[in-house]
């Protein structure tokens, strides 16, 4: 049997809202991130670029978030689990944060390309 309460739209809305404040009021990198996303994000607004490239480039910052949110959730899962020193524990902490590294690498090389490509050419 699962641990979770009837499906409610609205109820399951606030959960996710609680999440991400939680998150976003204890994860110093979390706060960064999405800082300096929400500044991306209104700058995109003024660059004279197409529609698509736009939400190319700005959704490659939303994936970064996501994947913080989701190393939070593997080092608070981790944290409950155990708060002593494990090989497994250290190891879910570390894929956790290579998650986020590969979302970074991903979002520079989605910036890289699409801005070579309007700016230069075909990629």
């Amino acid at each position: 049997m699962r641990n979770q309460p009837k499906y409610h739209l609205f109820k399951n809305a606030r959960y996710a809202t609680e999440g991400l404040w939680e998150v976003f009021l204890h994860e110093t990198s979390f706060r960064i991130e999405m800082f300096l996303s929400i500044v991306v994000w209104v700058g995109l607004v003024f660059m004279p670029i197409p529609l698509t490239a736009k939400a190319a480039l700005g959704l490659s910052l939303l994936f970064v978030l996501i994947a913080e949110l989701g190393n939070s959730a593997i080092e608070r899962t981790v944290d409950l689990v155990t708060k002593e020193h494990h090989t497994l524990a250290k190891q879910a902490k570390d894929a956790g944060a290579a998650m986020v590294l590969l979302s970074l690498i991903f979002a520079i090389v989605v910036w890289v390309v699409t801005l070579y490509t309007l700016y230069f050419g075909s990629a």
